[in-house]
């Protein structure tokens, strides 16, 4: 599944051509997508111009003068800048045509993604409303994370990965921060001190920072807008990593099922 990474490194693509671009029309070839694409979606973003481009945790916003398109590429979804002359393949489901003869193809194999409208400010939509903040925001630190944790007996990974906590930090990257923070996965959130939480916060930012600055990570189906395939994976030091030699101690690394979620510790750089 594409996760904040992703999403933004699919958003830093798209924007410069984007980006105040008349949409002159849509093309949607399947409107069966996890919430059903609205039929009117055609006549309310033909004629409008793109006046923003931003991301919400892994929802992508393009605002327009009369509402924002609420994009989700959900488990396999992405997004590609193209010449209009490229023909559609078979999981290819909309089409954005601009002015500049650019075409943005929304392609998802599951469809489990969304194209949504709404005419009120997106962060009152029902889907982005009750979102915690943007882990690259000053607003998450330690003290936060502590200060939400409180009395919590939710193990540490869940309790990150709680969009109401925090935004965007999906499955991979609570293993990794966790993993850098020397935090066991199932410690419960509350019995967790605030040097913990400091570490937590600071891991969180750095893996994340440096997962965009690689393009994301590929694990099956995530592409860019340009359509390379991301390459943090090589980076990855926990997640994907069961039962391999722990790259700090050398200790064969545990894997678990967490939540319903693959999860990978160091039994010895991760105490309980």
């Amino acid at each position: 599944m594409p996760e904040l990474p992703e999403v933004e490194t699919t958003l830093r693509g798209i924007k410069p051509f984007v980006l105040h671009q008349k949409i002159c029309s849509v093309v949607v070839r399947h409107y069966g997508l996890r919430w059903p694409i609205p039929h009117d979606l055609q006549a309310m973003l033909t004629g409008q111009t793109i006046q923003s481009a931003t991301r919400r945790g892994k929802y992508l916003l393009f605002m327009t003068a009369h509402g924002t398109l609420i994009i989700h590429l959900g488990m396999s979804g992405s997004m590609r800048v193209l010449t209009t002359a490229t023909p559609p393949n078979k999981h290819d489901h909309v089409d954005l045509v601009f002015a500049n003869h650019v075409c943005l193809r929304y392609t998802d194999p599951r469809r489990f993604g969304a194209f949504l409208w709404t005419t009120e400010n997106p962060n009152s939509h029902p889907l982005l409303a009750h979102l915690g903040p943007e882990p690259l925001e000053k607003i998450l630190t330690g003290k936060y994370l502590w200060e939400q944790a409180q009395q919590r007996k939710v193990p540490i990974k869940s309790f990150i990965m709680d969009s109401k906590i925090v935004v965007g930090v999906g499955n991979i990257y609570a293993n990794e921060a966790l993993f850098v923070a020397g935090i066991h996965p199932k410690k419960s959130a509350g019995k967790i001190s605030l040097i913990q939480f400091n570490a937590l916060a600071k891991a969180i930012k750095k893996i994340l920072q440096a997962a965009i600055k690689q393009g994301g990570t590929t694990l099956k189906d995530f592409v860019g807008s340009n359509g390379k395939k991301g390459y943090f994976k090589v980076h990855l030091q926990a997640y994907g990593r069961g039962n391999l030699p722990c790259l700090v101690c050398q200790n064969p690394l545990k894997e678990i099922r967490l939540g319903q979620r693959s999860t990978v510790y160091c039994s010895r750089c991760q105490k309980s």
